[in-house]
């Protein structure tokens, strides 16, 4: 699951925040808000090509305001699995700079920004940004998660639609961007089928004043040696 100073004109509540421009704010953050105070909580589901099913859930939090040696000023985000996210907020939309686990004493750099959401916020916008394999699996292999193996993958987002409707457990949300992302990922299927290009294909949800609300991926196999699944992300509540 995609992945932080200015204050606000006047509005400390983030459902008032309806107008960007004068703000000194990025154009994306009404869609993605890095202020402290807010929580989201989601519900996970991931489903197998064998019929396994999984749930979880989650909750990401903004702690406000820090600053990185050579990042500035930035915001961070926390998930309570043990991730924490930096990121920058400018006139080129949101990114994120560094990240790191309960386990690493310090931030890793990302080498480039790794983009949220890159302005203009309009249908045709696009950038790249790397993703990894969350779902693809070697069937016979240990450790069987491809991400081991590719951690990086390349893969390109295009903002498909705004103005949007999304209902979520959390409920209906209007003003909505809607994300695409595609990449391909070469691995060896089978002996039958030999090396495929393997699609990783991810769609999001951004709504004015919440922030992200839903996520689909998709990761298909149909290999004998591997096996791929989908992934739902849902906003279960917010604050």
């Amino acid at each position: 699951m995609r992945r932080p100073v200015p204050v606000l004109c006047g509005a400390t509540a983030l459902l008032g925040l309806l107008a960007l421009a004068g703000c000194g704010q990025s154009p994306g953050e009404g869609y993605f808000p890095l202020e402290s105070g807010h929580r989201w909580t989601y519900r996970v589901t991931s489903e197998w090509e064998n019929n396994t099913l999984e749930r979880e859930e989650f909750t990401l939090s903004n702690e406000g305001s820090d600053r990185l040696e050579t990042s500035g000023s930035t915001w961070r985000r926390r998930s309570d699995s043990g991730l924490d996210y930096w990121l920058k907020s400018d006139d080129s939309g949101i990114y994120r700079v560094a990240a790191k686990t309960d386990l690493e004493e310090d931030p890793r750099r990302d080498a480039t920004p790794r983009y949220v959401l890159k302005a203009p916020l309009v249908v045709g916008t696009t950038w790249r940004a790397d993703t990894t394999a969350y779902l693809l699996r070697r069937r016979q292999e240990f450790p069987p998660e491809i991400r081991h193996s590719h951690p990086a993958i390349p893969m390109n987002y295009t903002i498909e639609a705004t103005g949007q409707k999304v209902r979520t457990a959390a409920g209906e949300f209007s003003d909505c961007l809607r994300v695409k992302g595609v990449a391909l990922l070469r691995l060896f299927a089978d002996p039958v089928n030999g090396w495929k290009d393997m699609p990783l294909t991810t769609l999001e949800w951004y709504c004015k004043g919440v922030g992200l609300v839903r996520v689909e991926r998709s990761e298909p196999a149909n290999s004998t040696f591997l096996m791929g699944g989908t992934q739902t992300l849902d906003l279960v509540s917010w604050q």
